[in-house]
């Protein structure tokens, strides 16, 4: 219905506005120039400068057919096997106990329906390998353990378990290695695998040092295999909505964003719990180490390796990177003219030595843009991304909103005559209601948060890791015809961003990137 506003002129109530938005769908027209006044029925309200169309995000393409790809898992732990499980491959026990708490949890059940209804990729996990003796020992009964479209899990061949990952990669039944050690060992593994001619799958951030990370970038441009980051936020939807609203310049020029991590948890702040089976006996601690300083055996330094340097990129490569790699896929952003960083260990008193607070300023000149990065470990305060236009601005997390800005130049004849308000939602995109998810950490639920588990395909509920994979999957069945979205290009502008944050921390003063001589000065 048509309401009076402030001044007593007649126009669209936010209630209204909010509703008819809401009804339309991504594949459509953006809820501007639709709206109608209820004495003017038949005629196009102009509520908009243009008409706006936002076409669907990217559908899932067909799965690309091929022989089966077999794939040598090295880093079995926490996010190994959660990678494993999104290939669709799941220890029986863990199985077990899913369907044990989905009997009196619908969230559990919810979760086990959309695990079982996964897409089979058409991969076999052939080799594993960890330096922990119990995750390699249970990598290998996951790895067996695949489950195809809605059926019941089969136990088949058990994948074989190397000692080291140069023996790995260098098995004739292994095509592709996943990647998911530390962050320290991200590169050796990859340039490995690539030397052998094995495709690579490989956790983020992509490297530890500078050095490595052009390393890394020659090689597998040499070697000519298929990289992919695991950025899995390239897959979520209201990114890839964002995009389109940037695209069609529906907020006005950016001059700001602002992007934030808060966790409020020993967990949140990689106080992972310690295995009572690990010792010197099941850890191989020499192995671990590889290119890190010497340090003695250590438990807390193995099971909570990313609170300190010699293993970890700290806050800017493990939580930042996700909040820039959504920016670089809306903007294009590439590397900063600068960064300019701040913090500190205020919280956590426990020895580490990378900081719990973080401030990072990126400047972009030649865009007139600056990112902005805070990030806190003791604080559960809830912000999302913010995306600051002259016209309106963009409050971005698994859901999208678009808020008019008062001063908007694009829509002032609108906010003059009582069309649309100021401060309000003119459109909003929410990709699914409800918990999906089993989620009980401060990490499962920061990356809930931020479509970093899920997204949505035609209305359902899909795992963003899968999406990823199979994007990955797809482009080594077409022999490099085409590319993986955060592929060896995206993550070099990654890692150089988020090294130029860490060098300006460790030295308190700005870095800079020279573009011509690819160099941080």
């Amino acid at each position: 219905m048509s309401s009076y506003n402030k001044d007593g002129k007649k126009g669209i109530s936010r209630r209204d506005m909010i509703a008819g938005l809401a009804a339309v769908p991504v594949l459509g027209v953006i809820g501007y120039g639709l709206l109608k006044h209820e004495q003017e029925k038949g005629k196009q309200q102009a509520a908009g400068l243009k008409e706006l169309r936002l076409t669907a995000p990217a559908g899932v393409p067909p799965l690309v057919e091929g022989p089966v790809i077999r794939i040598g898992v090295v880093g079995c732990g926490g996010r190994g096997g959660y990678l494993m499980k999104a290939l669709g491959f799941v220890h029986p026990d863990r199985i077990d106990d899913w369907e044990n708490k989905a009997k009196t949890d619908p969230n559990m059940a919810d979760y086990l329906h959309e695990f079982r209804q996964q897409e089979a990729l058409n991969v076999q996990i052939t080799a594993v390998c960890d330096v922990f003796e119990k995750n390699a020992k249970r990598a290998v009964k996951t790895g067996a353990n695949a489950h195809r479209n809605g059926q019941q899990g089969t136990m088949g061949r058990e994948p074989k378990s190397y000692h080291t990952y140069a023996e790995l990669v260098a098995d004739p039944e292994v095509d592709a290695v996943i990647v998911a050690t530390p962050d320290h060992l991200h590169v050796p593994v990859a340039l490995a695998a690539a030397r052998f001619g094995k495709h690579v799958y490989c956790e983020k951030p992509l490297s530890w040092t500078v050095a490595e990370t052009f390393e890394v970038r020659k090689v597998v441009k040499d070697t000519g295999i298929v990289f992919q980051l695991g950025h899995q936020g390239r897959q979520t939807e209201s990114y890839q909505v964002a995009k389109m609203l940037i695209d069609q310049d529906v907020i006005g020029k950016v001059s700001l964003i602002e992007v934030c991590t808060n966790r409020n948890d020993p967990n949140g702040a990689w106080v992972y719990d310690i295995d009572p089976e690990a010792n010197e006996q099941t850890i191989d601690w020499k192995q671990f180490i590889g290119p890190a300083p010497w340090h003695d055996f250590s438990l807390e330094r193995f099971f909570r390796w990313r609170c300190w340097w010699d293993y970890s990129t700290g806050l800017s490569g493990d939580l930042f990177t996700h909040e820039y790699d959504a920016m670089n896929q809306i903007f294009g952003l590439g590397i900063p003219h600068s960064a300019m960083a701040s913090g500190g260990i205020y919280f956590y008193k426990d020895g580490r030595t990378v900081p719990d607070v973080l401030n990072m300023a990126f400047e972009y000149p030649g865009r007139d843009l600056t990112l902005l990065y805070s990030a806190t470990l003791s604080s559960e305060k809830n912000r999302g991304k913010a995306i600051m236009g002259h016209d309106a601005w963009i409050e971005l997390d698994e859901k999208l909103t678009v808020y008019l800005d008062p001063r908007s130049t694009r829509y002032k004849d609108q906010i003059d005559k009582g069309l649309l308000e100021p401060f309000k939602p003119i459109y909003a995109y929410t990709p699914g209601q409800g918990s999906v998810d089993a989620i009980t950490t401060p990490t499962e639920k920061y990356f809930a948060g931020r479509g970093l588990l899920y997204t949505y395909r035609d209305g359902k509920a899909v795992d963003t890791t899968h999406l990823h994979l199979r994007e990955w999957l797809n482009c080594i069945r077409l022999n490099n015809q085409s590319q993986p979205s955060c592929n060896i290009d995206q993550a070099f502008e990654e890692a150089i961003t988020a090294h130029m944050g860490t060098i300006s921390y460790q030295e308190g003063r700005r870095a800079f990137w020279d573009p011509a001589n690819e160099k941080i000065m």
